[in-house]
């Protein structure tokens, strides 16, 4: 890893949302009409996930000094995130609480397939306002990571970030009237795999990226499944497929991939490394419950590596 500027207290912060999810594993996925439109739970669990905070949680892991900027609840569900954040040496000091029930999620996990639906509530009080942003924390940190769900927020941030010069990766996995603007204004986005079509109007994804390309300078990435990663990076497209795994459960593996980005990011790897190390900690996060129960630890994912080339 390369190392930090003297003046460097972070190697990322997160801006984004957190989540609590309530995970009920199914023995089919759920139908509308039919055998598997009632069944038993098989299990359930409570755990804590959300696209920044799975993030955040799984760079730690892999060694980053990492910090969350975005708002908590005063219930339950909040205390338990911010204990879960501090358990993983993730910094909180900028995070703050709001008066609102935490974000959280009911996800329904196939037993079968390890695929999930996810549904959610977020109290609109839960927005992260423009003085809740503290620059001094953004412009000391190697790389800023924001999502989408508060918009307005996350491009204030990579506005302050790139002003800065520090990278600024994304993730991106819906469309709004501000997604062009948040695409805009990050260095790398990285998108689920609906966005670039949807943003263009292209029929595939390397012409949607190549349309993209017209407004957007950086290495752009796009998350595809099990089918891996595709990434355009100046002219050149890469595509790194997937690890074929044994899923339990896929919540937050897009989010681990982008962990596994920024990890690859920060120590100054080639595009193809970058994608096939991300996609080793998605594939892993995949085998086990849980969004941030599911993080890899680095050790692990490098000895995935090494299997996939022996």
């Amino acid at each position: 890893m390369h190392p930090p500027a003297p003046d460097v207290r972070w190697d990322v912060v997160g801006l984004g949302a957190n989540a609590v999810d309530f995970v009920y594993r199914l023995p089919a996925a759920p139908a509308i009409a039919g055998t598997f439109s009632k069944m038993r739970i098989s299990r359930q669990s409570i755990s804590c996930g959300g696209q920044m905070t799975t993030a955040l949680v799984a760079c730690s892991r892999l060694g980053l000094r990492a910090k969350y900027i975005g708002a908590t609840g005063t219930d339950d569900n909040g205390r338990r995130i911010r204990a879960e954040l501090a358990h993983h040496s993730v910094d909180l000091a900028d995070a703050v609480i709001h008066d609102a029930q935490n974000q959280y999620a009911v996800i329904m996990v196939d037993d079968t397939s390890g695929e999930r639906i996810v549904l959610w509530d977020r109290d609109e009080r839960l927005h992260l306002r423009a003085h809740e942003i503290p620059e001094r924390a953004i412009v000391t940190a190697r790389l800023l990571h924001v999502d989408d769900v508060d918009q307005e927020a996350a491009i204030t941030a990579a506005q302050i970030a790139r002003q800065a010069g520090l990278v600024v990766t994304s993730d991106i996995d819906r469309l709004t009237p501000r997604t062009a603007d948040l695409v805009s204004a990050v260095t790398v986005p990285i998108f689920a795999e609906h966005v670039p079509t949807g943003l263009t109007g292209a029929t595939d994804l390397e012409t949607a990226l190549r349309q993209l390309r017209a407004v957007h300078s950086g290495l752009l990435c796009v998350t595809i499944g099990v089918d891996g990663a595709i990434a355009l990076d100046g002219d050149t497209i890469h595509h790194s497929p997937g690890f074929t795994v044994h899923a339990v459960d896929t919540t937050g593996a897009g989010d681990v991939f982008r962990a596994g980005f920024i990890y690859g990011t920060l120590q100054g790897w080639p595009t193809d490394r970058v994608l096939r190390f991300a996609n080793a900690a998605a594939g892993l996060s995949c085998t086990r419950p849980g969004a941030i129960g599911g993080v890899p630890a680095l050790p692990e994912i490098e000895a995935l590596l090494a299997a996939d080339l022996a």
